[in-house]
């Protein structure tokens, strides 16, 4: 559900834009699969989505997913990709105390693409980087209605709070699209203020620019309408549409993909 919070910014940036969310349910979490196998899971499933829902762009959604396979879904679709990558850029450019944590999932944590960011835009800094194995379960949790506790969380972040030189933390990258649905929660479990920087508006901004010059002509024949979620999983709680729903995505389908592990991987 990470990608909720990017498809509220896009909502928010162009009203008027007709919304499908797709929740690769049968593969989550995605930070938990190899680079290679994930890469190939990326394909197959947009290409499915590419033929149901005939989109002007896409967003990918997912800071594991943009990071690993951007430039093949490029390579392989002719339609604009905007992808969600670390915000290190602009922590860089926000701190004062020139110590940056960065919260993200161990996916993330480990590519390289990452490594650049930081090497590029924040070598000037301390960058204390957390792969969170727990936030997102946590965010998904919350939108079903089980908000997590404050201890939960004060171990999950705890790592990236640290003080270097005579300061100390000042800014916090939210490195994957669930955790600014823990926004309120994680203000709270911190041990000082900081600034949380969630790229989602930056995102909605680059869909906008790619739209108005044009984007891809979407071609004709799509059978998903607006504001529908589509799952890969046959089976989600009644909670997990509800939360759907909040934001706005009120009518949902199955794309008969065949679920991550064995039979998956026999299909291909």
């Amino acid at each position: 559900m990470g990608g909720l919070t990017v498809a509220r910014a896009v909502r928010a940036r162009l009203p008027e834009a007709e919304l499908v969310y797709a929740a690769d349910t049968a593969a989550f979490p995605y930070g938990d699969w190899a680079e290679p196998l994930l890469v190939r899971r990326i394909l197959s499933v947009m290409e499915r989505l590419v033929e149901a829902v005939r989109p002007d762009a896409v967003v990918v959604a997912c800071n594991t997913a943009s990071t690993l396979a951007l430039q093949p879904l490029r390579a392989r679709f002719d339609i604009p990709f905007v992808g969600t990558v670390p915000a290190i850029k602009p922590a860089a450019e926000q701190t004062r105390s020139g110590v940056i944590g960065v919260l993200a999932t161990p996916g993330t944590v480990r590519r390289d693409y990452t490594r650049a960011l930081i090497d590029t835009y924040a070598y000037h800094c301390t960058v204390v980087v957390h792969g969170s194995s727990g936030l997102a379960r946590l965010a998904e949790a919350k939108l079903q209605g089980h908000p997590p506790a404050r201890d939960a969380l004060r171990r999950e972040i705890r790592s990236v709070y640290k003080r270097r030189g005579g300061g100390r933390t000042d800014v916090v990258v939210l490195g994957c699209t669930h955790y600014p649905l823990l926004l309120p929660e994680l203000e709270a479990a911190s041990p000082w203020p900081v600034t949380f920087i969630d790229p989602a508006s930056a995102i909605a901004r680059r869909v906008a620019q790619l739209l108005e010059n044009g984007g891809a002509p979407g071609a004709s024949g799509a059978d998903i309408a607006a504001d529908t979620v589509i799952v890969t999983s046959p089976v989600l709680t009644a909670e997990t549409f509800e939360a759907y729903a909040r934001f706005g995505f009120t009518a949902h389908r199955e794309l008969a993909i065949a679920a991550a592990g064995r039979q998956w991987l026999d299909s291909q």
